[in-house]
C-alpha cells in the first residue's frame, strides 16, 4: 500500500493557466468558433509539457509508437433473443476479435472518407446511437478525422430528444446500432432536413428513406458505408485534416438537464488532450512498458465514458510508457447481470464504476455473505475487519498503519481471492464518478482491500476537475484539484463579485461561512454551449446568456454545487444551490445530507426526495429497493436486497407496518442528529412510500441519474398535497393513487437499453481454508503464465 500523504498535492501559481483581466469572454457559442488556449508557465498545463495539438496528432503518435499492439477487443456477441441463455464467456482474450492501433487508424480514415463522400462538411456533427462497440469508436474518431464533431445520443433518449439533438448539432450522418435506434431517427426524418445518411452496424439496411419533398436519406450497413470512402483520395482527407485546429470543437456532450432542453457542451481537441494528460499519470496507468486494460460499458454519450474509453487510450499510448487497450462488454451485460463475467475475462487495470454499479456489486456480495456460516463466516468477517482497518489508516493525513493479516497472511490471501473472483485482482486504479458515493459503500469495498477513488466534475469541464488517489483520498470527499486546474470555493455576492471561503479543518462538517459555490478554471473548461442559428435569434440569445452565467468574466466556471475545501486540500460537495429548500420562515435547508442520512439509516430505501420549499414544514417521498430497478428503469413492486426483510411487495411491506415503523424511527434519529439536521425547520414531519422507484424512463432521473426535483414534484403533486393536509405522519400513496405500476408507465419496449443492472458476483464467504490454498496456488500459476506471455 502507498504511504498516505500528509496533504493533497498543490498546484503552484506557475502551473496554472494565465487569465488576464478584461481578456474575456472565455467562451464561444459558434459551431465553427474557437477558444484560445491559456497556457501555464510550467507543469502539465504548459505548452512545453502539453502542447496544443489535435486529437488526430496524438492518434498518429499512438500508432507510430505501438502500431501492432491491441487497441480494441470484442467478443462481437449479438443481442440476446427472448428466452435465450447467456453464452459462456470467452476468457482467452486472444480469441476475441481485435484491432491493432494500425488497423484502428486505417478504419477511422476509411470512415472519415466515407463521411466526406456523402457530403459531410467541416464542423458538421455525426450522431452515434447504440451500445459501446468498435463501431462507436470508429464512428466517433472518423467524424473527428473528417473535421467534425461526435454527438452521441443517450441510450434513454426518445424520438423527441433524438430529433432535437440531431437537428441542433447539424448532424449530416447518423450511426445506429439496431432497429430500435434506427426507428427513432426514421420516425422524425421529416424534421431532420440536413441528415444525409444513416449507417447501421448491428442490423441489415432496411433501405433508403424518401422524405415528402423527394429528398433521400441513404441507409447503409457499416461495411457498405466504409466502402464509400474508397471514392475519396487520401490526399482529400489529408487536406481536411490540415484545416483542423486544436481550438476547434470535436465533440458535443448534451447535458441531460433537470429542466428545459439539453445544452450542447462543445469540447475542443485541446480540452481532451489536456484533461487526459492531467489525470492519467495520477491514475497509475501507463507508467510501465506494459498493456493496461479497461472495459467499456458506460454510455459513450456521457463525458466520462467518452473520456475514459475513447480518449484516454489514445493519450496513454501516445505519451506514456505503456499502452491502454479497450475491451467491450456485451450489449446485455448490465441488463442480464453478467458484467461480472466480463470483468473476470478482461481483468481491467483501470475500472470506472458509477455509484449504482458499485452499490449493486456490494448488495450481491452482502446477500451471499449473509448466508455464510461457521468457519467460513469467521474467516470472512476477520479478513474484512482487518482490510477495513488498513484502508481507514490509508486516508490522507493518517499513519498508514497496516494490521496483521494472520499467520501466513491468510486474510490477505482471502481478500486477494475475493478480488480475483470480482475480476479486479489486476486493477491498479478503481474509481467512481457522476454521483456521490456513500461512506458505507466505500467502507465495504475498503474492507475487501479495494479503495474506490472518488472524482468530481461535469461535462462543462471535460470530466474530472478533482481527483482522489490511493495515497490522497478521504471518504466523504471528492478529492483534490487536478494538476493544472484551479478549484476554489466562493461566496457569490448579489452584484456578481466573489469572496473566497476560508478552508475548513472539519471537512465532514464545515461551517456555513466555510461553504460556497465550487468554481474552477483551466485548459479543461469547455469552449461553451453551442447555439444553432437555425433555431432562431431567441435561441442564440438564450445560449449566450447561459454561457455568460456559466463562465464569468474572470474565466471561472460556476458549478452550481455547494461545497467546501479542507486545510488538507480535499473538496467536499455539501449540496446544490438549485436544490436548496427555502422554508416558510426563510430558512435555507440543504436536502441532500438529510436524504442521504435516511438512506444510510434504512438500507431498504432506494431513493428519497425532500419537499418543503415555501412550506411550513418538510415532507419526504420514499421509494424502496425493488427487482428490475436499474436507474434506467423503475422496476416493479417486488422487493429486492435489504427491502426483502420487510415483505415480498411494496404494498405487502406497508400493510405489515414494519417498514413504516422502521422509517418513522429513522426519521427521528436523523432529526435528532444536529450535524445532519441543523434546526427544527429542517426536520421531516411526514412521509409516503411510492409505488415504484425513480428512473430515467419514467422521467424522474436525468440520463446521468440525477434527480429531477421539479418533475417529481409535478408527478406526485397529489400525494404531496395529501401529506400536507393529513394529520398522520405516514400517508399511504394508495389514498390518492394506484399501486398498479403498469398503469403508471408505458410498456418497456423490447431491447431497450438498461443501466447499472444487477451484477453477477460472488461473496467472500464462499471459500474455506483448503479453497484458499488452492486459489492462491492457482493465482500464482496464472500470474507466472501471464508474466511469461507479457515477456514473450
Amino acid at each position: 500500500m502507498p504511504v498516505p500523504l500528509k496533504r493533497a498535492p498543490l498546484n503552484k501559481p506557475s502551473e496554472l493557466s494565465k487569465y488576464e483581466p478584461g481578456s474575456g469572454p472565455f467562451w464561444t457559442c459558434e459551431s465553427d468558433g474557437e477558444k484560445n488556449v491559456l497556457f501555464a508557465e510550467t507543469g502539465v498545463a504548459s505548452e512545453a509539457e502539453t502542447p496544443s495539438v489535435t486529437l488526430i496528432q496524438y492518434f498518429d503518435k499512438a500508432v507510430k509508437r505501438r502500431p501492432n499492439k491491441v487497441a480494441m477487443r470484442t467478443e462481437n456477441m449479438p443481442a440476446l433473443k427472448k428466452g435465450e441463455e447467456i453464452p459462456e464467456p470467452i476468457d482467452d482474450l486472444k480469441q476475441w476479435k481485435s484491432w491493432t492501433w494500425k488497423q484502428y487508424k486505417a478504419d477511422c480514415r476509411k470512415m472519415a472518407k466515407a463521411m466526406i463522400a456523402v457530403g459531410m462538411e467541416q464542423h458538421d456533427a455525426v450522431n452515434i446511437f447504440g451500445f459501446n462497440s468498435p463501431e462507436w469508436f470508429i464512428g466517433m474518431m472518423g467524424a473527428i478525422f473528417a473535421g467534425g464533431k461526435a454527438a452521441g445520443i443517450y441510450p434513454s433518449d426518445g424520438e423527441d430528444q433524438v430529433q432535437y439533438k440531431s437537428f441542433h448539432s447539424n448532424a449530416s450522418v447518423a450511426i445506429v446500432e439496431n432497429e430500435e435506434c434506427f426507428n427513432k431517427f426514421a420516425n422524425v426524418i421529416e424534421d431532420l432536413p440536413y441528415l444525409k445518411s444513416i449507417v447501421c452496424w448491428a442490423m441489415p439496411s432496411p433501405g433508403n428513406i424518401t422524405r415528402e419533398d423527394g429528398s433521400v436519406v441513404e441507409v447503409y450497413t457499416f461495411a457498405e458505408f466504409i466502402q464509400k470512402g474508397a471514392a475519396i483520395d487520401e490526399s482529400t482527407l489529408d487536406e481536411r485534416i490540415a484545416q483542423i485546429k486544436p481550438t476547434h470543437a470535436c465533440a458535443l456532450i448534451y447535458t441531460s438537464g433537470t429542466t428545459g432542453r439539453p445544452k450542447a457542451v462543445m469540447i475542443s481537441h485541446d480540452n481532451l488532450a489536456f484533461e487526459s494528460s492531467s489525470v492519467l499519470p495520477i491514475a497509475s496507468v501507463g507508467l510501465k512498458n506494459e498493456e493496461d486494460r479497461i472495459i467499456s460499458y458506460l454510455p459513450l454519450s456521457h463525458v466520462a465514458g467518452m473520456m475514459v474509453d475513447v480518449v484516454c487510450p489514445i493519450i496513454v499510448t501516445a505519451k506514456m510508457k505503456g499502452w491502454l487497450s479497450v475491451s467491450f462488454a456485451r450489449p446485455y451485460d448490465l441488463k442480464a447481470g453478467s458484467l461480472g463475467k466480463r470483468l473476470a475475462s478482461v481483468k481491467p487495470t483501470l475500472f470506472l464504476g458509477v455509484p449504482r454499479v458499485w452499490e449493486k456489486i456490494a448488495e450481491k456480495l452482502q446477500a451471499i455473505g449473509a448466508q455464510t456460516k461457521g468457519l467460513k463466516k469467521k474467516l470472512s468477517t476477520t479478513a474484512k475487519a482487518r482490510g477495513l482497518q488498513a484502508q481507514m489508516a490509508q486516508q490522507i493525513g493518517r499513519d498508514g498503519f497496516t494490521p496483521s493479516f494472520g499467520p501466513f497472511g491468510i486474510y490477505k490471501i482471502l481478500l486477494k481471492v475475493i478480488k480475483k473472483k470480482l475480476g479486479l485482482n489486476k486493477c491498479k486504479f478503481a474509481f467512481a464518478g457522476a454521483a456521490p458515493m456513500t461512506r458505507e459503500i466505500l467502507s465495504y469495498f475498503g474492507s475487501l482491500g479495494i479503495n474506490i477513488n472518488e472524482v468530481y466534475g461535469m461535462s462543462e469541464c471535460t470530466g474530472a476537475t478533482t481527483w482522489s488517489t490511493d495515497a490522497a483520498h478521504e471518504w466523504g470527499t471528492v478529492g483534490f484539484e487536478t494538476p493544472g486546474a484551479e478549484v476554489r470555493c466562493f461566496k457569490v455576492n448579489a452584484d456578481g463579485s466573489k469572496t473566497l471561503c476560508p478552508l475548513t479543518k472539519n471537512i465532514l462538517n464545515p461551517s456555513e461561512e466555510e461553504q460556497g459555490e465550487l468554481c474552477y478554471r483551466g485548459r479543461h473548461i469547455m469552449m461553451g454551449y453551442m447555439a444553432n442559428p437555425k433555431l432562431g435569434d431567441d435561441h442564440v440569445a438564450e445560449i449566450e446568456k447561459k454561457n455568460a452565467d456559466a463562465i464569468d468574466e474572470e474565466g471561472w466556471l460556476h458549478s452550481g454545487d455547494k461545497g467546501a475545501i479542507s486545510h488538507l486540500g480535499m473538496v467536499r460537495i455539501t449540496g446544490r444551490y438549485k436544490e436548496l429548500i427555502i422554508g416558510a420562515g426563510g430558512e435555507n435547508i440543504a436536502p441532500v445530507p438529510i436524504e442521504d442520512a435516511l438512506k444510510k439509516e434504512v438500507p431498504a430505501i432506494s431513493n428519497v426526495m425532500m419537499v418543503g420549499d415555501k412550506r411550513k414544514f418538510n415532507v419526504i417521498l420514499i421509494s424502496l429497493k425493488c427487482e428490475g430497478a436499474t436507474g434506467e428503469l423503475p422496476g416493479g413492486d417486488i422487493l429486492d436486497g435489504p427491502a426483502k426483510a420487510f415483505g415480498s411487495t411494496i404494498e405487502g411491506a406497508i400493510k405489515s407496518g414494519k417498514i413504516v415503523d422502521e422509517i418513522s424511527a429513522a426519521l427521528k434519529r436523523v432529526g435528532d442528529d444536529s450535524e445532519v439536521t441543523p434546526s427544527n425547520a429542517a426536520r421531516i414531519q411526514k412521509f409516503t412510500i411510492l409505488p415504484q422507484d425513480f428512473s430515467v424512463m419514467t422521467g424522474e432521473l436525468t440520463a446521468t441519474l440525477k434527480l429531477k426535483r421539479s418533475v417529481v414534484a409535478d408527478k406526485y403533486a397529489d400525494i404531496i398535497e395529501a401529506l400536507y393536509d393529513s394529520s398522520e405522519t405516514f400517508v399511504p400513496y394508495s389514498e390518492v393513487g394506484t399501486y398498479d405500476v403498469k398503469a403508471l408507465n408505458d410498456p418497456v419496449p423490447e431491447g431497450s437499453f438498461k443501466a447499472a443492472g444487477n451484477l453477477e458476483m460472488v461473496d467472500s464467504g464462499e471459500v474455506d481454508e483448503e479453497a484458499l490454498e488452492a486459489a492462491e496456488a492457482e493465482a500464482e500459476a496464472e500470474e507466472e503464465e501471464e508474466e511469461a506471455e507479457e515477456a514473450a
